[in-house]
């Protein structure tokens, strides 16, 4: 559930930027961030670099676009969403607080958190999502760029680059529990 609240204002924007005009998009998608932001709240939860960070991006290309230049073409705002969304990954990893260990640290008890390897699995964790990405970033670019590349391979690297971010997110932390736990009592074979 919380992997599809964080990826339902991506979803929308890029649903609706099928349908509708960029700008639409991106206050849509803004709505989307604010309301699982005041969801999170409403619950008690921290707020996330990553909301945060996609609420004022979406707001902030969509004010752009309503207000200066409503000419720059779908291809290009998809591009500074994925870039934007880029940097505050990145960011959050250079500034030692990967934006995954806030959705970490609510979904694990304290001695988990505690254990010496939490904090490198979501640094981990944090880079997969930064190189999907940047994948994402530079299909975007190479849409842009390389005459007559179907739209298609954008949105199949897309695609491909977002699944396995959270195939991986869903499948580290179930690895490095199994590798790094002690296994229950009655697996232990008996001595005689």
């Amino acid at each position: 559930m919380t992997i599809f609240l964080i990826l339902a204002p991506y979803g929308a924007f890029a649903f609706l930027m099928l349908v509708t005009s960029a700008t639409v998009s991106l206050f849509a998608g803004a709505a989307v961030c604010l309301a699982v932001i005041a969801l999170d709240a409403v619950r008690g939860r921290s707020l996330k670099i990553l909301g945060v960070g996609s609420a004022v991006l979406f707001i902030g290309v969509g004010g752009y676009l309503a207000l200066i230049d409503p000419s720059v073409s779908q291809s290009a705002v998809k591009l500074v969403i994925d870039a934007g969304m880029f940097l505050v990954a990145l960011s959050s990893m250079l500034l030692r607080h990967p934006f995954t260990l806030q959705y970490a640290l609510e979904a694990v008890p304290a001695e988990t958190a505690a254990m010496p390897g939490f904090l490198r699995a979501n640094y981990i964790i944090t880079g997969v999502w930064t190189a999907a990405m940047l994948a994402m970033m530079l299909g975007n670019v190479a849409l842009l760029y390389v005459p007559g590349l179907p739209i298609w391979l954008s949105l199949a690297i897309a695609f491909a680059a977002r699944n396995s971010a959270v195939y991986f997110t869903k499948w580290y932390p179930a690895y490095r529990t199994a590798k790094y736990s002690a296994p229950p009592a009655l697996a232990l074979p008996k001595t005689n």
